[in-house]
């Protein structure tokens, strides 16, 4: 958008006594707003075209976390036991295909090394591995849900 534009704006802002504008320009956007105090201070968006994929990164970055999934309250709830986390981001699948039977099911005894669960991440299938040996004694993710990294996945006891 041009600066000539822009200036003119802001004129027009101080004269109609509107405290914000925003005004759309093919795919390109800029928003005056101004405070209604005894000095007038201006603040000004500019908002780049929607195809770059730098808009799109902030965006999905300011997504707010679900209430609850603080590490605090999840260690508090955790039964008793070896706790396997997620190494990664992804979604959980807990069976090698949809139509299969699970790895392990709660009270399933496992062997350092057994397969657990396989992680999607960033189209690639990652095996998610028992790094000690007892019984699951509890699944904390559901099938298909997504997880994050440190995340715990099941407990082993």
């Amino acid at each position: 958008m041009d600066i000539r534009k822009i200036k003119k704006l802001i004129e027009l802002l101080e004269e109609s006594g509107v405290a914000e504008i925003e005004i759309r320009e093919g795919e390109e956007s800029v928003r005056i707003s101004r405070k209604m105090e005894s000095s007038t201070q201006y603040v000004m968006t500019h908002t780049p075209p929607a195809s770059s994929p730098a808009a799109a990164a902030p965006i999905a970055a300011s997504a707010p976390l679900p209430a609850g999934n603080t590490a605090t309250d999840a260690t508090a709830s955790l039964p008793e036991g070896h706790i396997v986390t997620s190494p990664m981001v992804g979604t959980m699948y807990r069976a090698p295909a949809p139509d299969q039977p699970a790895f392990v099911q709660v009270g399933t005894t496992v062997k350092v090394g057994d397969t657990l669960c396989i992680i999607e991440a960033m189209k690639m299938l990652n095996q998610i591995e028992a790094d000690k040996a007892g019984t699951i004694t509890a699944i904390l993710v559901e099938n298909g849900q997504p997880v994050e990294f440190g995340q715990p996945l099941f407990v082993i006891k």
